[in-house]
Order: structure tokens, then C-alpha cells, then sequence
């Protein structure tokens, strides 16, 4: 069924959204606010409707054609490259704000822009599929289908040289991450693809000597200054220069740290906020990864820090000065709710790479007494809907 319609506002995940004749919300694929668009209806649920784009009637002035030719020839890697990257962060804060006003109750929020990356070769980390003659690719759009790629235009050339030559099983993926300070690689195989599907004995073919492969092989990135170990099996941001964004917005937050003696880094990762913040304090990182837990240790190794390996949400808490949160997407829910207030810190900082959940954690840290006290909006993820935003929360004081 095709149709024509007026698209209202975006949605967290991209999405116009937009209200059909009976007055049912309708997620529109590649929409932008404002713009009126024919659509064909894909999907019809009882409260809502999913469509896409078919032609655009009136268009929003932020609207390009999408600079990477790969979008033409179907890749879902990047679903906004046809919104002008100047464009972009303000249509995250956006995004963000009506989270905040629709989960978490918050309609006179403070949302500020801060800074973002390059929009081109910007990624230093790339997770890719592989196509059925096992070449590297991601997912087509709306699909679990690879496009085989020689190029990417949002990633770093120490990946992409990659693409031309190496090859996997088919079904398998591989996580391929470049330093922007030595130029080290690392490569990780994967046993499952598309849909989680596993792949039996998945090999890798013609890949460059120097990179470093499995899970133990680990590269020397700097971020503010200091050198992190990054091993191929931990997470870590899209980029250095993303990465010192963030800290360097967490930094703000806290505000002044003259009283902070001790502080909490929750979901600490290879411990990028412990080692690039308060050096004078002591910290405890916590942690859930064993990869990253004994990156943690070495990147931590001199400072007054303890390293605690397990589910944070499990975590008992202890007294804090400060706590940095930087959960996965889901955010921190009731369970790290708990603990963050079971600290008593005075200021906590929110790290939260979801719209939706920084909404719901807001009014859940607003029912332990914790008050929004300002969202900072990245863009780290130019190209795609990709939010990244640092909250600072108090307690019992607006």
C-alpha cells in the first residue's frame, strides 16, 4: 500500500514519524522532520505502521544525496547518509530531547550540543559480515544479507585496505580495529553471523602479517594523553577521537573535583574514564568483561584504583564522591539504578548511547532522589542516528 504523508518529528533509531489519515503513527525509513513523502507501507501492526520512502514531494533543507556509493548499491551500514552532517547533531538533540520529556518526564530538560567527529574514515573499529564468496561486507538495509565491499567511506584506511583481499567463511564476522597512534592492527574472528547463527570452524584467508589475530592480540591506543591497552576481545569507543570527546564531556560533567577523594567507574570497560580522570583520586572500576578487566589492570597500573571483575548491577555499593556510568544500550535500569544510589555519591555522571533508555534511567534516578541536571549530545557516529550523550545528575538539588 502506498501513501502520502507529513513527517512530524524523528524517532529514537532515525525514523520519521508521521500520522496516517485514521491518525495511527507510522515510522517512516529515511524521512526527515517536515518533509512531506510518498511511503509504501511494509509493515501493519495494531498501533503502528512501518514504511519507507518512495519519493519525496517536499524535502527537508538538510537533505543531500548520500555521499557514499555504497548506500546506491544497498548497504545498511549508514542509514543517514542522506541528512548533511552539519545537520546531524541537531537532529540527535532532537531525538533526545523528546525522550526525555516522553520517558523521562523531564520537558524543560537542558540539552546542549557538544562536539562530533569527521563525518569520512572517522571509525577505527568495524565489524563485518561476509558475503557468500566470504567477502567483507555489512548488512544490506532491512536485511541479514552481506554486501561484499571494497571501501567504506566513514572508515580508516588501516581497515579498508583490508576489504580488497582478506576473506572469511561465509556467515562468520570479524571485528577489525586500527590505533590512530601506532597503526596497529588487531583482528577477531567470530563463530556466529546473521541472527546469531552459528558458523562451524570459521577460517580467515590472506590477512596481512602484521595484524594481529584473536583474542589475546591488543594494540596501543592514546586517549588525553594516556596510552590504553586495547585487546582485540574488549569494546572500546568507534575511534581515539571519540573516545577523548567523551572523556573530555564526562570531565564537565563531574564540574568542579577538589572534594572527589574517591570515586565509582561502572561498566569501566579497559577503564578509559579511570585512567584519563581525578589522578589524584582513588577509584574502583567495575567491571564485567574478563578481556577488558585485565586491560583495566595494566591501563591502571601506578594509580590508586581497584579493579572489580563482575556484573556491575550485582555490584554492592560503597560510599562515592562520584560515579561515571557508561552501561550498554539498555541503559542502567532499576537493578544499576540501585546501585548508583546505594552509593550516596553527590553527582552522577550518565553515559548513555540510547535515547529511549537515558529517558527511562533519567526518571528512574529521579525516583531514587537524583535530579537531571544537564544532557550533552555527541555526535561520534556521523552518518547514522547514532546518539552518544553525557548527563550530569545530583542529588536532591536541581
Amino acid at each position: 500500500m502506498e501513501t502520502e504523508l507529513l513527517v512530524d518529528r524523528m524517532a529514537v533509531g532515525g525514523d520519521g514519524i508521521a500520522r496516517a489519515s485514521d491518525g495511527r503513527v507510522v515510522f517512516v525509513t529515511g524521512a526527515l522532520p517536515g518533509e512531506r513523502v510518498r511511503v509504501r507501507v511494509t509493515q501493519q501492526k495494531r498501533d503502528f505502521w512501518r514504511a519507507d520512502v518512495m519519493e519525496v514531494i517536499e524535502a527537508h533543507g538538510s537533505r543531500v544525496l548520500p555521499p557514499c556509493p555504497e548506500v546506491e548499491r544497498g548497504c545498511g551500514g549508514c542509514s543517514w547518509m542522506h541528512v548533511d552532517p552539519a545537520a546531524q547533531l541537531g537532529l540527535k538533540m532532537d531525538i533526545v530531547r523528546d525522550a526525555l520529556a516522553r520517558q523521562g518526564g523531564r520537558t524543560d530538560a537542558q540539552v546542549s550540543a557538544g562536539h562530533s567527529v569527521g563525518a569520512v574514515r572517522y571509525r577505527t573499529t568495524a565489524r563485518f559480515g561476509a558475503d557468500a564468496q566470504g567477502r567483507l561486507g555489512f548488512r544490506r538495509a532491512a536485511s541479514h544479507a552481506v554486501l561484499g565491499l571494497d571501501d567504506c567511506l566513514v572508515t580508516h584506511r588501516g581497515i579498508t585496505d583490508l576489504l580488497p583481499v582478506t576473506r572469511i567463511t561465509p556467515g562468520a564476522e570479524l571485528t577489525v580495529r586500527v590505533s590512530e597512534h601506532t597503526g596497529e592492527r588487531t583482528a577477531l574472528l567470530g563463530e556466529s553471523g546473521a541472527a546469531g547463527r552459528a558458523v562451524p570452524r570459521p577460517r580467515i584467508e590472506e590477512l596481512p602479517s602484521d595484524v594481529g589475530r584473536g583474542a589475546r592480540a591488543s594494540l596501543t591506543e592514546r586517549v588525553a594523553g594516556v596510552d590504553l591497552r586495547v585487546s582485540a576481545a574488549s569494546f572500546f569507543q568507534s575511534s581515539a577521537q571519540s573516545a577523548e570527546l567523551l572523556v573530555n564531556a564526562v570531565a564537565a560533567a563531574l564540574g568542579p573535583v577538589g572534594s572527589v577523594r574517591r570515586w565509582v567507574d561502572l561498566y569501566s570497560g579497559i577503564g578509559l574514564f579511570a585512567a584519563s580522570l581525578l589522578p589524584e583520586s582513588e577509584v574502583v572500576a567495575v567491571e564485567q568483561s574478563a578481556s577488558a578487566c585485565d586491560d583495566a589492570r595494566h591501563n591502571l597500573a601506578g594509580r590508586r584504583a581497584v579493579v572489580v571483575e563482575g556484573d556491575a548491577e550485582d555490584w554492592s555499593p560503597e560510599f562515592a564522591d562520584a560515579v561515571v556510568a557508561d552501561p550498554a544500550r539498555r541503559g542502567l535500569g532499576a537493578r544499576g539504578v540501585r546501585v548508583v544510589a546505594g552509593t550516596s555519591a553527590p553527582v552522577v555522571v550518565l553515559v548513555s548511547c540510547d535515547a529511549a533508555a537515558l529517558g527511562r534511567d533519567t526518571a528512574l534516578l529521579a525516583a531514587s532522589g537524583y535530579v537531571h541536571a544537564g544532557s550533552t549530545v555527541l555526535d561520534l557516529f556521523p552518518g547514522t542516528p547514532h546518539v552518544e550523550v553525557v548527563t550530569r545528575f545530583v542529588r536532591g538539588a536541581p
